[in-house]
């Protein structure tokens, strides 16, 4: 990881090395991000419940349905103010982050007050999952190799949901995920068919004993 304060590319921490191309940058589309990292459909499901019991218990009390409705209010006004940080949250989160696809690695530039880029070497990418959401936004997981791995709570919103002990960084809530899956993949290959004929031959051998190669898989992951 590193910590940079300035980007000469966007979305990266330092200019590419000679001979090393940018393939596709995205983002997490913030809607997305609010309901399935922040849940913020949840969230106000369960305000919704709340005021309802509220209002129920004041009837039942004998109170009238106006008053029930005041008591209520204040409900109303905390679930309003609970959700508005949680979408702005995710609002800023969306701004802050930036995914990138070199022919070499995964760059994760993400980080509201701290900006950080997390490298991801495809040498050390075992293989890559695929999750659609519909209207085109969907995740890519990227499962490490043996000895790799990141830091959950660090990486959180852009990790594979649920996955604690061995976390999985995911490029989340991108739109037109397809066609990201295609540059991924196709970079992949790429990576792997410029290796030298002894690191091609232990991918072949990996992949007889059902160790797969980069790939791009459809998964179904949770959806939160």
């Amino acid at each position: 990881m590193s910590e940079f304060d300035f980007e000469p590319v966007h979305g990266l921490p330092a200019r590419l090395p000679e001979g090393e191309a940018l393939r596709w940058q995205g983002a997490p589309r913030w809607g997305a991000l609010a309901v399935r990292a922040f849940h913020v459909r949840k969230v106000a499901l369960y305000f919704g419940l709340l005021i309802l019991f509220r209002i129920v218990y004041v009837i039942t009390a004998g109170e009238p349905f106006s008053l029930a409705l005041m008591s209520a209010s204040w409900l109303l006004s905390l679930g309003t103010i609970a959700i508005a940080i949680l979408t702005i949250l995710a609002w800023l989160y969306s701004r802050s982050t930036v995914y990138s696809i070199t022919d070499r690695r995964i760059v994760i530039r993400f980080g509201v007050a701290l900006p950080i880029a997390v490298n991801i070497p495809f040498k050390v990418i075992e293989s890559a999952g695929l999750r659609r959401h519909g209207n085109g936004i969907g995740d890519i997981p990227l499962v490490l190799g043996s000895g790799q791995s990141v830091n959950y709570l660090i990486m959180w919103p852009n990790v594979r949901p649920w996955r604690f002990f061995d976390a999985q960084p995911m490029l989340r809530c991108i739109a037109d995920v397809d066609r990201a899956a295609d540059v991924l993949a196709s970079a992949l290959r790429d990576a792997v068919g410029a290796e030298s004929p002894d690191t091609k031959a232990d991918h072949q051998s990996d992949a007889s004993i059902g160790r797969p190669g980069p790939a791009i898989e459809a998964d179904p992951l949770p959806s939160r």
